[in-house]
């Protein structure tokens, strides 16, 4: 990967700084039920309170479709940003205008405000140029530190670069040499695991993947399609029968490049109704004769329903497992995405894994060998004048 521009090279002492966070976390009640993408912004967060800049912050939250609607404001996330930090987030009712001005001059050097929800606006999806050029007037430096975010071509990861230099937040950056180093030369042999309800979100990656990776693993809902496609009877289980034809020619390409497909071989069901769940005791057994083979791993999407105990333990036993050959110096692992993110986090191993990205739809870009629209960006610096 060519070089990028951090928080090292340039000078950002008395500057606005416009930081792209991605604070599309889960809130419940008014409490955050998994604050990853808020603890690793903190860094970069901090570092620009020391060093006496006014941080302007960028985010989306949920999808409010273009429209004003209160129920994805972020000034419940402002309130929870002041809880991790030593100084107040100050909040501004709008992204752009008067309302965005007000609130950046009335906060100090030093000081933080969290602009309202920008896609209150159809014109950040769209990448809209006066868009993007309304919020490049607020700061003098773009810093994006929202990898998650970087798979999409919209106005507050791409179209901003037009107007103000970027560089990469200390989140970017670690994300960036984890997973270049770690997957560009993986050491082998090397295990995907690919779980989740649909093979439809997942067609390409599984496609590609077959003639990258020694051993494929399949689990959740997706992994129905393809018994299907063997002939195995899967009951009222979720599966996409429109999808079969794809299914049996990823299976041919799979025997064609030596990999290993694994599918489900037992499962664990509800009482009184044949709907797979989760995957047995035996297939939890293969998957772990497998990893014993494997020098790296790449997990993207829980293998049952870990939501609904008990259909999580099929889940937790490969998380455990995948922990515990890490930590022993046999593995390298590498887990995206929120569902698994929280998987790990259920089974007590978040921090024991040798990279996780919270990033899931642009972690499985980049596992595609995709070419990110906010990657290009930043590796392009941006407008310097």
């Amino acid at each position: 990967m060519s070089s990028f521009l951090t928080l090292d090279q340039i000078n950002v002492t008395q500057q606005n700084v416009l930081v792209r966070l991605d604070l599309n976390i889960p809130i419940r009640n008014q409490e955050v039920s998994d604050d990853t993408r808020i603890t690793r912004a903190l860094p970069t967060l901090n570092e620009l309170i020391k060093k006496d800049a006014r941080i302007i912050i960028l985010s989306h939250f949920g999808r409010p479709k273009g429209q004003v609607n209160p129920e994805f404001s972020l000034q419940p996330v402002a309130r929870l940003l002041t809880e991790y930090l030593d100084c107040p987030v100050h909040f501004a009712s709008d992204c752009i205008g008067e309302a965005a001005d007000f609130a950046i001059r009335n906060t100090p050097y030093g000081g933080i405000v969290l602009l309202e929800n920008l896609r209150f606006h159809r014109e950040e999806e769209q990448n809209d140029p006066y868009f993007a050029q309304q919020l490049a007037q607020l700061g003098d430096i773009f810093v994006n530190d929202a990898f998650s975010c970087s798979h999409r071509a919209h106005a507050s990861v791409v179209g901003i670069g037009d107007y103000l230099p970027i560089v990469a937040g200390r989140a970017m950056q670690a994300e960036l040499m984890a997973l270049q180093s770690i997957l560009k030369e993986p050491k082998r042999p090397l295990m995907t695991i690919a779980g989740g309800s649909k093979v439809s979100t997942k067609l390409e990656l599984l496609t590609n993947l077959v003639s990258k990776v020694d051993y494929l693993v399949l689990g959740g809902g997706m992994a129905n399609t393809f018994l299907l496609a063997q002939g195995t009877d899967i009951g009222e289980s979720l599966a996409e029968p429109d999808l079969i034809e794809q299914a049996h020619t990823i299976i041919a390409k799979a025997q064609e490049n030596n990999c290993t497909l694994i599918l489900p071989q037992d499962y664990a069901t509800p009482d009184g109704a044949f709907k797979i769940m989760d995957i047995g005791v035996t297939s939890i057994r293969t998957i772990q004769s497998a990893l014993d083979q494997c020098q790296t791993v790449v997990w993207n999407g829980p293998v049952g329903v870990f939501e609904v105990p008990p259909f999580d333990k099929g889940s937790v036993a490969i998380a455990h497992y995948i922990a515990q050959k890490t930590q022993e110096g046999k593995l390298v692992s590498v887990a995206g995405g929120g569902d698994t993110l929280a998987c790990l986090n259920k089974a007590g191993v978040g921090d024991q894994l040798t990279y996780t990205s919270t990033a899931g739809g642009a972690f499985l870009e980049w596992l595609e060998g995709k070419t990110l629209a906010g990657i290009s960006a930043l590796l392009a610096g941006g407008s310097q004048s």
